[in-house]
C-alpha cells in the first residue's frame, strides 16, 4: 500500500506527465486529486485521471511515476460510473499546461453527481466542500441530472429513482 498524496506530489506528477508527453493532450484530474489541489483535503488515496485526447508516451510515463512517486494511480472519471454529462469539456477547470499536456479540473458537476451517486460520508462532504467553494449550483446539478437520466439505463448497477432521490437529498443540504 502506497502512502496517500498530497497537493506537492499532485503537481510533481503533472509536471512529470507534461514533460514525458510527445504530443499534446489533455488530463482531467478527478476527485480527491481536485479536493487536494483546491485546499479542502490534505491528500488522497489515489490520483484519478483521465485522458482525452491521450497525450502520446503518457502510459509509459504513469507507469514510471507511479513507482518513483509512490503513489497510486487510477484511469477513472464520472463518466465511468455515470453518462457524461453535456458539456463536460466546456465546465472543466483549466490548471496548468506543463510540456505539451494541459490540465484540467474534471467538470465539478460531473464530479458531484457521481459521488452522489455513490453516496460514501467522503464522497458527501466532497459535494459540500464544492458547493461552499461555488463550483457548484445546486439548479445546474438538477439540471443536468435531468439531461442525463435517459442515459441511465446504460449503467443497470444504478437505480434512477433512487438516484434522484439522492440527488434531490443532496440539493436540498447545499442549498443556502
Amino acid at each position: 500500500m502506497r502512502p496517500p498524496a498530497g497537493a506537492e506530489k499532485v503537481r510533481t506528477l503533472m509536471r512529470r506527465l507534461g514533460n514525458a508527453a510527445r504530443g499534446e493532450g489533455r488530463i482531467y484530474l478527478v476527485g480527491g486529486s481536485s479536493a487536494v489541489l483546491l485546499g479542502w483535503r490534505e491528500s488522497t488515496v489515489d490520483i484519478d485521471l483521465k485522458l482525452d485526447p491521450e497525450p502520446p508516451g503518457v502510459f509509459a510515463a504513469i507507469a514510471r511515476a507511479k513507482d518513483a512517486l509512490a503513489i497510486n494511480i487510477e484511469l477513472a472519471a464520472p463518466d465511468d460510473f455515470i453518462p457524461a454529462l453535456p458539456g463536460w469539456r466546456e465546465r472543466s477547470r483549466f490548471i496548468a499546461r506543463h510540456g505539451r499536456v494541459d490540465y484540467y479540473h474534471y467538470d465539478f458537476h460531473a464530479q458531484a453527481l457521481a459521488k452522489i451517486e455513490r453516496g460514501h460520508e467522503l464522497d458527501l462532504f466532497d459535494v459540500g466542500e464544492m458547493a461552499r467553494r461555488n463550483l457548484i449550483q445546486p439548479g445546474r446539478l438538477a439540471e443536468l441530472f435531468d439531461a442525463i437520466q435517459p442515459g441511465l439505463e446504460r449503467y443497470p448497477a444504478i437505480d434512477p429513482p433512487s438516484f434522484r432521490l439522492k440527488v434531490s437529498r443532496a440539493i436540498a443540504e447545499i442549498r443556502p
